[in-house]
């Protein structure tokens, strides 16, 4: 099994490497390091852009085999330049090549420090791939541990989509805990006038209990609630989207997950509105999973979400 790992030649950070480089340190995956080089004319038809390609190529190809040497470390890391129409379409063609299980990428270089942040290409990425994308903090250290715990965060369209048994199944799979963690926001002000505090945290209170009943019942349908004795549930309210996050403890160690919009198409990555608010706000890296179709299961052993073939 594979780790797509994106690398941008052009900005030349090691984020997407040391997360992808921690993922397989808790999947026991191998890591492809891979940088795209767009290309708009096919080989041979202007021998300037032919020779402007090659050079774009060396250039990408040093650059990563420097990132590669420098965050290897006892991990299986090989490099492949690869030529595609766009970066996007590139990644998910080399996901197919090497039948990857997910696609690692960087923050947006105009994102906060720290903070998860989408840019153009990452964004395109998000709403088109037909597998897992995990997303690092801009500026992503290396880390010695696996990931230890995954938090979903459970939402109305959650049940459509399948995050809680899905998130179930990682967990089982990687060894981690699970937290699931769902997100409001207080509003300011209803009909003119200020809402009591006591109204909010009462409303608050019984929203978290029918939350819980629900995660409950999904894991139940499931067949998965032994398999998570110690299951964890938080609910972060705040003024804005920003402080509800921070209102939930986070730790290294710690990966978000978030399910593919509702709206979205089957079996591909597609960013909803609430997820793409709470993703802005991340300090710890965010994996983004497609809507699911079914489940395949081997004994007691998770084979994971059996997706469609997008092409059907």
């Amino acid at each position: 099994m594979t780790i797509i790992a994106g690398f941008s030649a052009s900005r030349q950070s090691s984020a997407p490497l040391h997360l992808a480089t921690q993922l397989a340190r808790t999947t026991g995956e191998k890591i492809v390091a891979a940088a795209i080089v767009e290309r708009g004319l096919p080989p041979g038809v202007d021998t300037i852009e032919d020779q402007f390609q090659r050079h774009i190529a060396g250039e990408a190809a040093t650059s990563l085999e420097r990132t590669i040497d420098a965050v290897r470390g006892d991990r299986d890391i090989s490099m492949v330049i690869h030529h595609s129409t766009s970066i996007p379409r590139g990644l998910m063609e080399l996901v197919d090549k090497h039948d990857a299980t997910s696609v690692v990428v960087g923050s947006s270089s105009a994102g906060l420090l720290g903070r998860v942040a989408l840019g153009s290409v990452t964004e395109r990425l998000v709403h088109t791939a037909a597998v897992p994308v995990a997303i690092a903090p801009r500026g992503y250290c290396p880390s010695s541990t696996p990931i230890q715990r995954l938090t979903a965060a459970y939402g109305g369209a959650a049940d459509s989509v399948g995050l809680i048994t899905t998130s179930v199944e990682l967990a089982e799979r990687w060894n981690a805990r699970l937290r699931i963690a769902a997100f409001t926001v207080r509003p300011y002000s209803m009909f003119g006038g200020s809402i009591d505090r006591s109204a909010e945290d009462l409303i608050i209170r019984q929203w978290r209990r029918r939350t819980a009943d629900r995660v409950m019942k999904q894991l139940s349908e499931a067949g998965a609630q032994a398999s998570v004795p110690n299951l964890d549930l938080e609910v972060g309210a705040g003024n804005d989207w920003r402080e509800a996050i921070d209102t939930v403890s986070w730790r290294s160690g710690d990966m978000l997950l978030l399910g593919s919009g509702a709206a979205g198409p089957r079996a591909h990555v597609f960013l909803g509105s609430a997820a793409a608010k709470i993703l802005r706000h991340m300090s710890v890296p965010v994996m983004i999973v497609p809507k699911r179709t079914s489940t395949r299961r081997s004994g007691n052993r998770s084979l994971g979400p059996d997706w469609d073939d997008p092409g059907q």
